[in-house]
């Protein structure tokens, strides 16, 4: 059994903080203000709310454990306040997280 690495659940974490920021924006707020119905903000917000302290939970101990520097940190807290910023973080991480297999061909 492969054990998750911090690494991992932060950019699953990213992931899902991201699709529910999208949806916040895309579906939840159109909701509130052309069709009245602020309650789909209510619980959309208060979902991506949740993912988003999970996401800063997640980010300091990637940060802690894999001893990134201060500006990763950074670049990656920057990222959960930018729509489609953390899928291009995800992009960003699965570079850096693959191994480095040599000259296998």
């Amino acid at each position: 059994m492969k054990k998750v690495t911090a690494l991992e659940r932060f950019r699953v974490t990213a992931l899902i903080e991201g699709i529910s920021y999208i949806i916040l924006l895309v579906i939840a707020m159109p909701l509130k203000y052309f069709a009245d119905m602020p309650m789909a903000v209510t619980i959309v917000g208060a979902a991506h709310g949740g993912l988003f302290t999970l996401y800063i939970i997640t980010l300091a101990n990637v940060f802690f454990k894999d001893k990134w520097t201060f500006i990763q940190g950074l670049f990656a807290f920057i990222a959960s306040l930018i729509p489609f910023a953390t899928f291009y973080l995800d992009g960003q991480l699965r570079r850096y997280q693959r191994p480095v297999l040599g000259n296998k061909r």
